[in-house]
């Protein structure tokens, strides 16, 4: 049976669908030996789909990990910078690729997985999978720039950001520790958001996306998720109405 492609290469385990839009667009994809355009339909049992030059082929076995990405880690499979990628911090021997990235200047929980469907719907806005975060300012935040965050700001790119919980933790010397929730991940969004509303950044710390937390995982550790969470982010991330999306998010 005939699929888009880049769903057929999200199933074999090379990141989301967007992800894998990516590399057919980049001319990386070919079918039967034609590069492939985006839209470009094959039948992984017929027809002879590589990447690079190399075959693919669905995945035997699902891996599902939490990582602890340190500071001055990149969030990628492979990457010309010569600094460590995530995937450099575990040994397996299946293709996985990073859910959920964070800039290199950041840290904390980062999912690795070959499962190109569950990728996607961690990885999709409409599915609205919580992210959670320690931030570090430098300096007390003002009930002004509070709310300007809360409510949400035009980023200088034009992006005018969701509504987000932002709550105050703990003072640490002049500074002050801040636990943010977001539904939404714009590129380097903490981070541009503080710079608009005057708030120097110190720290970004992800400590939790959807169900899954980062527990008691220091820099670079890592562990697979157990059965019971895999199952419950599985749940949260099936397509949802209204009224189940509420009962989500009271059981989170």
């Amino acid at each position: 049976m005939e699929e888009r492609l880049q769903k057929i290469l999200a199933h074999a385990g090379f990141g989301s669908r967007r992800a894998c839009e990516d590399l057919i667009t980049s001319g990386r994809v070919t079918v039967n030996g034609q590069v492939a355009q985006l839209g470009s339909k094959a039948d992984v049992q017929r027809d002879q789909i590589k990447l690079d030059g190399k075959s693919i082929k669905p995945p035997e076995n699902y891996k599902y990990i939490a990582l602890y990405k340190p500071r001055g880690v990149l969030s990628a499979v492979s990457s010309p910078d010569p600094r460590p990628t995530v995937v450099d911090l575990i040994s397996v021997k299946e293709h996985l690729y990073p859910v959920g990235r964070l800039d290199v200047d950041s840290e904390g929980l980062i999912l690795l997985t070959n499962d190109g469907e569950l990728a996607n719907q961690l990885t999709h806005p409409r599915y609205e999978h919580e992210k959670e975060y320690r931030v570090l300012l430098a300096r007390h935040p003002d009930d002004r720039q509070l709310n300007a965050w809360r409510h949400g700001v035009v980023l200088q790119d034009g992006h005018r950001t969701s509504p987000v919980s932002v709550n105050l933790e703990s003072h640490s010397g002049k500074g002050m520790w801040v636990r943010v929730i977001m539904k939404e991940g714009h590129k380097r969004q903490i981070r541009e958001t503080c710079r608009q509303i005057g708030l120097p950044v110190v720290s970004i710390i992800r400590v939790r996306i959807s169900n899954i937390r980062i527990g008691n995982l220091k820099p670079g550790e890592s562990r697979l998720l157990t059965d019971s969470e895999l199952e419950r982010l599985k749940d949260i991330s099936k397509p949802q109405s209204k009224s189940q999306k509420k009962l989500v998010k009271k059981q989170q």
